[in-house]
This record gives structure tokens, C-alpha cells and sequence, in this order.
């Protein structure tokens, strides 16, 4: 299989970028008419360069020097420049490439998973088992508004447009899509409004999820019957922009409002265009006219020629019932399953499309919260938080009566508190699910999630039930390690459990995967969600709780992104899991989500990953004493080691100095601030998740990634453990796909690029500690896993990284040398080209991390 999937990875993509590559080579385009001629040799020298120990300065200056002795410093930075502009086209190039070639080099047709299943389900007689887990299983893609997504609305289109001009082998409009590219533009030149970020998520929603969730039931439903999946949330789709406030200022209850509109708008268009498609088919007498009714019905909406009168999804259903029948009745079924299949849809999306989540951070809650007090001193006794947790919830969760929120001058408090307001508008306007979440980022416990509620109460609900879930997000290790406690303490009020009852007794619990391996590093924060997972689903089923794990995943593996269908289906009996979310972003959407045949390929590796945990895995899973004693340890020192480093006194200078790091929030790729807090002092504390890994990643060093796991790993391995280690790697899926996960983040690093570091007279130790533990955990995790290299077992993945690290080589390259200049000039005081080589930092960025696909 693997050498079936190098052969067609090779034939498909790497032989065919030589080609349309060259084709770069006759455009007439400023950016490349000599930069097309010596990009190749640039690649060259810093290859050779970086095999005899060079700097990225020494390998430019020789460049120059052999090839443009002429140039001056201007027409040194212009070429590097045009050599960026080159590289982000060659990246597009790949994406697309790799895009057209996706079923083959993916296998998706190889096999009907869902057909495999369901024979499994039929050789084991677990039919009831299935029909009732599919009663309440499901899974959630949240698609975040994180700033990751470098690719302007205008390059994806021509990125898929050039996509589909090679699956049809037309040479001539890829070359001419490939000019067009040349001249298209790839900068934002301001940051994108928080409306905007959300209008580009929702082409995928209509382009994307839409149809590809579709074809997933339908393939579904030829192996299952219908009353099995009848279950209208096994696949549903969750909204963060226009609703994120967490550090967003520019989010305003007016953008969510606008925002939940224009969902119903979208959904209610790809049904209107659905509808047109089945009016060509339904000609018959009895069906035609009720297709025309509804028909001008959508219409009318999407015209706004009738404000007044709005679609009623329950009648839009009733219609599609009447149709079902008549077909069935009086004309032999003809064309029955794509009504059934319009409905599936429809019970799908409803008329929101995909859920809004709110979600503030509980500092930002608190000081709302705060100011509520002091506007109402007689709400609450004075020493409220002088007395116990119990009495506390006590006294928030049975509060009663109405806030005036126009009192409040402070905008972000207004916000907070009108936030509660907006969500019961959207809820009447798209129905209940289009805004029923309210999420604590930075939740300490208990009291953060009944102050929510006391709010909720206080500004829009009153006494009548709370049709809104409260998700407490954990992300340090010490919230992960209480959580457990926090829930209990909640669970065992009786307001709150009588709220759970009315929200049939599930309760959503987020944990941060970005935040907390930023915080405990990578063994230590996935162990740590792993065990808090298990703590809480014990207390939650001791309450007669259904808890629901919402997992804030970003792209790379130190953000908890990586193949993580594999811990889905490696749960096992302790962690209750009959219902997986996670959140998407930026690159992973455009890389995983970015096509419709990637779409239905991920959506049902995840499906498949929760239906067989649920239903095979559940004691395969089942990790022993022994097996959870030998994580313990290796969490623990993997942590330990980890804390020593982001202790050191150069880890902040370090990254401030000799990264990337305060240059993404110059890049303009998102609406929202790349750190929390508005001191100019950078603290480690404020720094968000994204440019702290993207950081790493731009140095090539990927440290959130890997850092302890060789030292933990070694430690076994002097205690005679090391078989131990070895035989937790072939019989835990989770504990392979941690290490798996590990060795993606090791293969995307470079040090033979920051080698020059090792003499730098302040850093060159720190530098010697970083790539001491890479060389170590390299070591140690291709002796437990037994192979000879880094993504020995995944050949597609592998090819990939190592065709896109060839090319970004140059850039990278580039990107070291004008952190250089720019020190030099700093130290200096000669700031003549200083604000150029900022800005080719900054340019840099984007190539790096659309090369990565899943680096930040």
C-alpha cells in the first residue's frame, strides 16, 4: 500500500509541479521574469550552503556574488521580494496539485467504510447497540476565527479554479490561471473586518460542507436503514466568528447579529438552489405546484420582497412530506431519495446552518459582572465572595429580576451584557440551535459558570428557562487538573441540575489544547486533557450527566491538531464519547475541508473514529495500571523539562529577538489581536496560542511540538523501561498517536537554518539546549516506534512535507536573513532599509505557514 501511495504521490504531484512549474518559467510577469531564472539556483546554495555549516547571510552574499555582482542593496531586496512573491505561487501550485490528486493519493476509493461497519455490526449482533448510539451521536466542527488563513478570498478561487484545470489536464487555462495568480495580489493591506472573516467561512459552509455533509447520509443510509441515522445532529456544524469576543474587540453584538443573518441567508439559498434542481426533476401533476409554492416562498425571502413573511421550517418539512407521499403513491418513487435526501439536509442545517457561539473570557465576564454590582449594590449581599462556593452558586443561579444594560458606558461591559440578549434574537429568528452556547474561556470553576447565568437571567431571560448551554473552557494544567472538582461542585445544585434537565441532561465541557500545551508543553497538556476527560466523565455519570468534551483544537500537533481522528477512536470505556467536537481553523479548513472529496473524507474518518470507540474499542482502549503509571511518569518529566525551559531567563528575549514572533500581528490576516492585554510589555501570559507555535514553526524548530518528550523517553529507557515504552506504543492507539503526532511536528524542523545561533555570543547556549532535546526526542521516538524514520508508516504525509520544506527552503532562508539586517541595523543606528526588511519578514510569514498547511 505504501509503495502504491509514493508511486501515485510521485506521478500525481511531484512530476507534475516540474512541469506546471515551468511554466512560471514563460509568464510574463514583473514578479518572476528573473526570478523564475534563479530561484532554482537560489535553492541550490542554500542547500549546499546549509551542508557545509553557512548562515543564511553568508549563503545570500555569495549568492549575489556569483550570480548578481552588480546588485545593490535596493536590488537585493527587491529580487527577495520577487523571490517571496515566487514562492507563494509555488505554494498555491502544490495545494492545487495535491487538491486535484486527492482521492488517489488519499485512497478514498478503496474502500466503503461505512459498509465495513455495518458488517461488523452484522457479525457481532450489534444492531441495537448501533441504533442506539446513533440515536445520540454526533459530530461538531466548530470553524473558528483564529488568524491562520493567509490566503486572500481572491487566491482560494483561483487556487480551486487551477485545481480543477488539472484534474481535466488543461494545460492551457492552468497557464493561464498561473498568470493570473502572478498578478493577484496575496497581501491584505489592512486587517479584514470581523464580518468579512465570517463571509469567508461561510463560502464553505454553502461550497463545502453543505454537499459533502449530504453525500456522507446518503452513503450512510445505503448501508444503514433509515431509522438508524434518523438522528438529525449526527453531523453539525458549530460558528466562532461574530461571536468570539474572547480578546476581539471588534466583535459587537451588531456583528453577530449580522452575521446569524446572513446564515439564514446562506442556508436558505443552497436549499432555494437544491429546490430548483428538484423542480426539474418533479414535473408532475400534484408535486409541480407544491414545488412552485415554495418555490416563490424562497423567493420572496432571499428578495426581501415580502420582510413580513418568513420561511417556517416546520411547514417547509410538512411540504416536503406531502411531496414524499405523492411520489411514493402515484408515481412509483421516482425520484424519491433526492426529496429524502433534500430532507436529511434540511433537518441538518435547519435554517442556521451552523450554530454561533458566544464565548468571552472570564476576566472580561467578571469585570462586567463587577460593574453590574455597582450600578445594583442591593442584587447581592455585600460580602458575596466572602462566603462558601455552595453559598455563592446559591445566591447567582436563583437570582431574579432586570437589568437596564444602556446604563453601562464601557463598551466592552455593554457587550458582555447585551450578548445575552442578541443570542435570544438569533434564537427566534434561525431557531433554538442558531445560538445556544455561551463559552468561559479562562473558567476557574463553578462560580465563573452561575455568574454567566445570574447574567443571562439579569439581562434577558428572567425567570422563563434558560435555553442557552454554559461550556466552561479548562486550558492550564492546574484548571485541567480541577475540573473534575469544579463540576461536581455545580452539578450538585439544585438550580443548576434542574437547568440540565431542561437541557436534557447534557452538559458541554471545552478543553484548550493550544493553551494548555503552551502552558504544561505537549505530553504533559494532552495527558492532562486525557485524564480530566476521565475525571469529569466519572462525576458526569455519577450526576446522571451526559457530558459532552468540546476540544479547542488548532492545526499543528502542539495545538492539538495532527491525525486526531486517531484519539477519537482510542477513548475507550472512561471517557464518555458519544459525541465529538473540535474546532477548525484557518489553514486546517482550506487544507482538510478546502474541497469537497477532502470534506466527506475527514467528516467520515472522524464519524468512523467515534462509531467504532463507541462500539468495538471501548476495552482495546482500556489503558492498564501499569500503563497509566508508566504516563504518569512520562508526563511528569516530559513537563518538568519543558518548565525548565520556558523558566529560562532568555525563553521570552529569545522569542522577542530571533523569531517572528511580534511580527504576526502585523500581517493583517485576522480581525482579532495577536496577544491578549494591551501593555507593551509582552508577557508570556498574554500570548495567544497561535503566534507562540507559529513562532516556533517560522524558526523551524517546532519546540511546542516536541520538547521533553526525548528527555521523559530517556528516563524510562535508564530505568529499564524502555521495552515498557515500546509495547505502550503498539498497543495504545493513544499513545501512538501522541508520538505519531510528535514526529509530524519533528519533520517539519530544520536547524541546519538557525545553525548560525550556535555562536551567537547571548543565545548560543539557549539554542544548544533547544536542539539537544530535538536530536534526543528524534532518537528516542524512532527507538520506541521501530522505525528507521520520522513518518516511516505514513508515506503521503512524508512526500508532502518533505516537497514543500524543498521549496519554502529559499524563504526561509530569506526570513533569517532580514531578522539579521534588522538587528544589525537596530544595533547600528543605521535604519535605512530597516522598515524593507520588517516588512520581508512579515511577507515571509505567509509562504511558511501556507506550506505547512497545519503550522500554527
Amino acid at each position: 500500500m505504501s509503495e502504491s501511495i509514493e508511486k501515485s504521490y510521485r506521478e500525481l504531484v511531484e512530476l507534475k509541479y516540474q512541469l506546471y512549474n515551468s511554466l512560471f518559467l514563460t509568464l510574463p510577469l514583473d514578479a518572476v521574469e528573473q526570478t523564475g531564472l534563479l530561484l532554482p539556483l537560489l535553492q541550490e546554495a542554500c542547500i549546499w550552503g546549509y551542508d557545509k555549516g553557512d548562515s543564511p547571510t553568508a549563503i545570500l552574499n555569495n549568492f549575489f556574488k556569483k550570480h548578481k555582482r552588480d546588485f545593490s542593496e535596493k536590488d537585493k531586496i527587491t529580487f527577495l521580494f520577487k523571490s517571496i512573491q515566487y514562492i507563494e505561487r509555488q505554494i498555491v501550485l502544490i495545494d492545487a496539485l495535491e487538491e486535484a490528486a486527492y482521492s488517489k493519493i488519499h485512497r478514498v476509493a478503496n474502500s466503503n467504510a461505512w459498509e465495513q461497519i455495518s458488517e461488523k455490526v452484522k457479525s457481532r449482533n450489534l444492531d441495537a447497540e448501533l441504533k442506539d448510539l446513533l440515536d445520540g451521536f454526533g459530530i461538531r466542527l466548530v470553524l473558528t476565527a483564529h488568524p491562520t488563513q493567509f490566503y486572500t478570498g481572491s487566491v482560494l478561487a483561483i487556487s480551486n479554479d487551477l485545481t480543477e484545470a488539472i484534474c481535466q489536464g488543461d494545460v492551457s487555462m492552468a497557464r493561464d490561471l498561473l498568470q493570473q495568480l502572478g498578478r493577484t495580489p496575496f497581501y491584505r493591506k489592512e486587517k479584514p473586518s470581523v464580518y468579512k472573516e465570517a463571509l469567508s467561512l461561510i463560502w464553505y459552509l454553502s461550497n463545502i460542507f453543505y454537499p459533502a455533509a449530504g453525500e456522507i447520509l446518503d452513503k450512510i443510509s445505503q448501508s444503514f436503514s433509515e431509522d438508524i441515522i434518523k438522528n438529525n445532529q449526527l453531523i453539525s456544524l458549530g460558528f466562532w466568528p461574530g461571536g468570539d469576543r474572547d480578546g476581539n474587540p471588534f466583535v459587537t453584538i451588531n456583528t453577530t447579529r449580522e452575521v446569524a443573518k446572513r446564515l439564514r441567508f446562506s442556508v436558505l439559498t443552497s436549499y432555494y438552489q437544491e429546490l430548483k434542481t428538484l423542480k426539474r426533476r418533479l414535473s408532475f401533476v400534484g408535486v409541480y405546484e407544491i414545488i412552485n409554492h415554495l418555490d416563490d416562498l424562497f423567493h420572496a425571502e432571499l428578495t426581501h420582497s415580502n420582510v413580513d413573511k418568513k420561511i417556517e421550517l416546520e411547514y417547509l418539512l410538512s411540504k416536503l412530506d406531502e411531496i414524499e407521499n405523492i411520489l411514493i403513491n402515484e408515481h412509483q418513487s421516482l425520484f424519491l431519495d433526492l426529496v429524502i435526501s433534500f430532507k436529511r439536509k434540511i433537518n441538518l442545517f435547519g435554517f442556521y446552518f451552523a450554530s454561533i457561539d458566544i464565548r468571552q473570557d472570564n476576566r472580561v465576564i467578571s469585570k462586567a459582572f463587577e460593574e453590574v454590582i455597582a450600578v445594583n449594590p442591593t442584587l447581592f449581599p455585600a460580602d458575596l465572595f466572602k462566603l462558601s462556593e455552595e453559598d455563592q452558586l446559591n445566591l447567582l443561579l436563583n437570582i431574579t429580576g432586570r437589568i437596564d444594560t444602556s446604563k453601562y458606558e464601557n463598551p466592552l461591559t455593554k457587550d458582555t451584557l447585551e450578548s445575552f440578549g442578541v443570542i435570544k434574537e438569533i434564537q427566534k429568528m434561525n431557531g433554538e440551535l442558531g445560538a445556544h452556547r455561551y463559552i468561559i474561556s479562562n473558567c476557574r470553576g463553578p462560580v465563573d459558570m452561575a455568574k454567566v447565568i445570574a447574567l443571562a437571567r439579569l439581562c434577558g431571560w428572567g425567570d422563563s428557562p434558560l435555553t442557552i448551554d454554559i461550556v466552561p473552557l479548562f486550558e492550564t494544567v492546574d484548571d485541567l487538573k480541577d475540573a473534575g472538582k469544579s463540576m461536581d461542585l455545580i452539578y450538585k445544585n439544585p438550580t443548576y441540575k434542574q437547568h440540565l434537565f431542561n437541557r436534557k441532561k447534557r452538559q458541554t465541557v471545552m478543553l484548550g489544547f493550544s493553551d494548555g500545551t503552551k502552558d504544561g508543553g505537549y505530553l504533559k497538556a494532552n495527558w492532562s486533557i486525557y485524564r480530566a476527560k476521565e475525571e469529569v466523565t466519572k462525576i458526569s455519570r455519577e450526576s446522571d450527566v451526559e457530558v459532552v468534551f468540546f476540544d479547542g483544537r488548532g492545526g499543528p500537533p502542539a495545538r492539538g491538531g495532527g491525525n486526531s481522528h486517531l484519539f477519537y477512536s482510542a477513548l475507550g470505556k472512561t471517557i464518555e464519547s458519544k459525541q465529538i467536537q473540535i474546532t477548525v481553523q484557518g489553514q486546517t479548513i482550506s487544507s482538510h475541508y478546502g474541497i469537497k472529496e477532502a470534506a466527506v473524507h475527514n467528516l467520515g474518518y472522524l464519524l468512523k473514529a467515534g462509531i467504532e470507540n463507541n462500539l468495538f474499542n471501548k476495552l482495546s482502549s482500556h489503558l492498564n495500571e501499569n500503563q497509566r503509571t508508566l504516563m504518569e511518569e512520562i508526563s511528569e518529566r516530559s513537563y518538568l523539562k519543558y518548565e525548565a525551559l520556558k523558566s529560562h531567563k532568555l525563553f521570552m528575549p529569545f522569542l522577542e529577538e530571533r523569531s517572528t514572533l511580534k511580527y504576526y500581528g502585523l500581517a493583517n490576516i485576522g480581525s482579532r489581536p495577536s496577544k491578549r492585554g494591551a501593555g507593551k510589555k509582552l508577557k508570556f501570559e498574554d500570548l495567544r496560542a497561535i503566534p507562540f507555535v507559529g513562532a516556533w514553526s517560522q524558526l523551524k524548530q517546532n519546540v511546542p511540538g516536541f520538547y521533553g518528550v526525548g528527555t521523559a523517553l530517556k528516563e524510562q529507557e535508564e530505568k529499564g523501561n524502555l521495552q515498557a515504552c515500546i509495547d505502550l506504543y503498539r498497543s495504545s492507539t493513544f499513545f501512538k498517536a501522541l508520538l505519531d503526532n510528535s514526529m509530524q511536528s519533528m519533520s517539519k524542523t530544520n536547524f541546519s537554518i538557525t545553525q548560525y545561533m550556535k555562536n551567537d555570543p547571548r543565545f548560543g547556549e539557549f539554542w544548544k539546549l533547544i536542539h539537544e532535546e530535538f536530536l534526543l526526542s528524534k532518537e528516542m521516538v524512532l527507538r520506541v516506534s521501530g522505525y528507521q524514520d520520522l513518518l516511516e508508516d505514513n508515506p503521503r504525509s512524508r512526500m508532502s512535507i518533505r516537497l514543500r520544506e524543498n521549496v519554502v527552503l529559499p524563504l526561509l532562508t530569506i526570513q533569517q536573513y532580514a531578522l539579521i539586517e534588522i538587528q544589525k541595523a537596530q544595533e547600528s543606528g543605521n535604519k535605512e532599509f530597516l522598515e524593507s526588511y520588517e516588512r520581508m519578514v512579515m511577507r515571509s510569514l505567509f509562504g511558511n505557514i501556507n506550506a505547512s498547511r497545519n503550522s500554527v
